[in-house]
């Protein structure tokens, strides 16, 4: 009776052992997957603030030119501020140089129906008459996104990530659509230097969605180098 009991004790013990062991070896490699997203976050966020400060450094002789030349052109602001969703669903100032006359959000109605965007939720539009000659030129080479570099800085935006939607847009995603805003939205990404709006918004939220899954700090440095000849052609830019 006694070597039964025995037994069974040590049954139990062996088996809260090999339990505790997987106890230990699951809290492990959880400390360090933390770890290691810890200081993916790190290098990204490293990243971003040295190639920021760099690049407004670099091109602030650009930056104002192209404020006097839209200030010249056209009545209104300089820059262009909009409400935009960035990660988990929080709403954040976006800036960009202002690329349209004053009351183009007005006119937008008027235009809805020649949107050139397939899919719908998005607005885009090839010949938009609500921009102005400085504005075409600067929406081809992404001149106008470049204030978002100050986006960046304080920390509401990466330079490489989904870009940032209107909060209208969202409200039209479906639950697999909203996946983009699980990191912070960014300058440029893989659709950015694939196409840009040319590619339709589904393919852009799948796109999205495959660099959400897979980015690293190198994969990012790899989509800013081809940022740059996307840029100079101009192509998909409207």
């Amino acid at each position: 009776m006694h070597n039964s009991e025995n037994i069974t004790n040590l049954s139990g013990s062996a088996k809260n052992a090999k339990s505790c062991k997987r106890m230990s070896r699951a809290k492990y490699k959880m400390y360090f997957w933390r770890l290691s997203v810890g200081c993916a976050y790190f290098l990204k966020r490293i990243l971003d603030i040295v190639v920021s400060v760099f690049m407004i450094l670099l091109l602030l002789p650009l930056l104002i030119l192209t404020a006097i030349l839209i200030k010249f052109e056209s009545k209104g602001p300089i820059i262009y501020r909009q409400a935009r969703v960035g990660k988990d669903g929080r709403h954040f100032t976006f800036y960009k140089f202002r690329s349209m006359f004053i009351d183009a959000d007005a006119r937008k109605e008027q235009i809805l129906s020649q949107n050139d965007s397939a899919d719908g939720v998005i607005f885009k539009m090839k010949n938009d008459p609500r921009m102005t000659r400085v504005g075409r030129f600067i929406r081809k080479y992404s001149i106008d996104e470049l204030p978002q570099l100050f986006n960046v800085l304080e920390g509401s935006m990466s330079l490489v990530g989904p870009r940032p939607p209107l909060p209208r847009e969202v409200a039209q995603y479906t639950l697999d659509e909203r996946k983009r805003l699980h990191i912070k939205p960014g300058i440029t990404c893989i659709w950015q230097i694939s196409g840009r709006s040319d590619i339709p918004f589904k393919q852009q939220v799948q796109l999205d969605e495959q660099y959400i899954k897979n980015h690293s700090f190198f994969k990012d440095i790899i989509i800013l180098l081809k940022t740059i000849p996307a840029i100079l052609t101009g192509k998909g830019a409207y």
